[in-house]
C-alpha cells in the first residue's frame, strides 16, 4: 500500500469525511422506467445504479425452463463510461460472476415456486462506479423486484465493509477499496438476517470478521429502510396503512 494515502487520520475520520461506521449518501427511487415492469434507480456515494425486472414471463430458451418454479436471470453490467479507465464493452469475467451471484441471492427470497416454467429477468446497469457496486446493484435489483410485484420473502439489502489502515469501516469508497487490506460484501434477508451473500477480499482476524458481519447486518437495516422508504413513496403507502395490511 502506497505509505503516502492516509485512509483514515489519527482522530478516526476517513478521507471523505465519514465515520468508520458511516454510510456514504444514499438515496432510492422505485418506478423510473415506465417500460419495465419493475425498475429503481439508486445513488450511494458517487455510484449510480440503474435496475429494471421483466417478468415473469416465458422462460426462453426453452431447455432453461424449470417446470417446478421460475429461474431467477441476472444480467450485471458496467457501462463503459462508468470507471476513469474506459471499460472494453461488453461482458466479462467478473460482471458474469457478479451476475451469477446476484441471481442467487435473489432467488433465494423470491417465491419462484408461483411461476413453474416462467423467467424473472434483472438488469442492472452500472451507470458510475465507485466501489461497492455489486451491493449497489443487488439492493436496486430488490427494489425493482418489488417494484415489478414479483412476490418475494422480504427485500435484500447489501453493503460492504472492508479495512484499511489496519480499521474496519463500512461501506469503502474506491480509494479505501483500492488500497485497503480486505473487502467483505454480504447482503441479508431483514426479518430474519440470513445472510444471502457473502464474499471475502483480503485477509481479516477471526475477530475482525466478527465484528465487520456485525457492521454489516447493522448497515443493511439501515438501507432495508430506505428500500421500504422508496417503495412506499411510489404507492403513497403510510407506515400506519403497510402495518395494516
Amino acid at each position: 500500500m502506497d505509505s503516502d494515502i492516509v485512509m483514515v487520520d489519527e482522530k478516526g475520520k476517513r478521507a471523505d469525511g465519514r465515520e468508520a461506521d458511516e454510510l456514504r449518501p444514499m438515496k432510492i427511487e422505485a418506478g423510473v422506467l415506465p417500460n419495465a415492469d419493475g425498475s429503481a434507480y439508486l445513488e450511494i456515494g458517487k455510484n449510480k445504479v440503474l435496475a429494471a425486472v421483466y417478468g415473469p414471463r416465458e422462460c426462453h430458451p426453452r431447455h432453461l425452463q424449470d417446470p417446478t418454479k421460475a429461474i431467477v436471470q441476472c444480467k450485471y453490467n458496467m457501462q463503459s463510461y462508468s470507471v476513469g479507465d474506459r471499460k472494453r464493452p461488453g461482458p466479462d469475467r467478473r460482471s458474469v460472476e457478479i451476475s451469477k451471484i446476484i441471481s442467487e441471492a435473489l432467488e433465494s427470497v423470491i417465491l419462484t415456486e408461483l411461476f413453474p416454467r416462467a423467467s424473472i429477468d434483472v438488469y442492472i446497469e452500472i451507470m458510475q462506479a465507485n466501489a461497492g457496486t455489486r451491493c449497489a446493484g443487488l439492493s436496486a435489483a430488490s427494489v425493482a423486484l418489488a417494484d415489478a410485484g414479483i412476490p418475494m420473502r422480504d427485500l435484500v439489502p447489501s453493503v460492504a465493509v472492508g479495512k484499511a489502515d489496519g480499521k474496519l469501516l463500512l461501506d469503502l469508497n474506491k480509494e479505501e477499496d483500492n488500497f485497503g487490506e480486505a473487502d467483505l460484501p454480504l447482503a441479508i434477508i431483514p426479518k430474519t438476517d440470513e445472510v444471502v451473500l457473502l464474499q471475502m477480499d483480503g485477509h481479516m482476524t477471526k475477530e475482525e470478521f466478527d465484528a465487520a458481519m456485525k457492521m454489516g447486518v447493522a448497515a443493511c437495516h439501515q438501507i432495508y429502510e430506505m428500500q421500504r422508504d422508496a417503495l412506499r413513496r411510489r404507492y403513497s403507502v403510510t407506515e400506519e396503512e403497510e402495518v395494516e395490511e
